[in-house]
């Protein structure tokens, strides 16, 4: 891989066959994952698509807490001052 600059920042170029293994494309976002340092080796990252939108709704679905019996939301009350 080779970084670049692009604008005032620096970017990672991937190379295509590491792009169609992740299955990713133009704008999608991915995380550089920095594994444990092993004594006298370079340090080595793990690359990791992004969770979308839809993932991380889903992962906050499945902590939510049931509303309580009876329980009405009311719009006014919330908004009050």
């Amino acid at each position: 891989m080779q970084i670049g600059k692009w604008g005032n920042s620096l970017a990672v170029r991937l190379p295509g066959a590491l792009i169609q293994e992740l299955g990713i494309a133009e704008g999608d976002e991915i995380e550089l994952v920095p594994e444990k340092a092993k004594a006298a080796k370079p340090r080595t990252f793990k690359v990791r698509v992004a969770p979308g939108k839809l993932d991380r709704l889903q992962l906050m679905r499945r902590y939510r807490a049931p509303f309580p019996q009876g329980f009405k939301f009311d719009r006014e009350e919330a908004n009050a001052r």
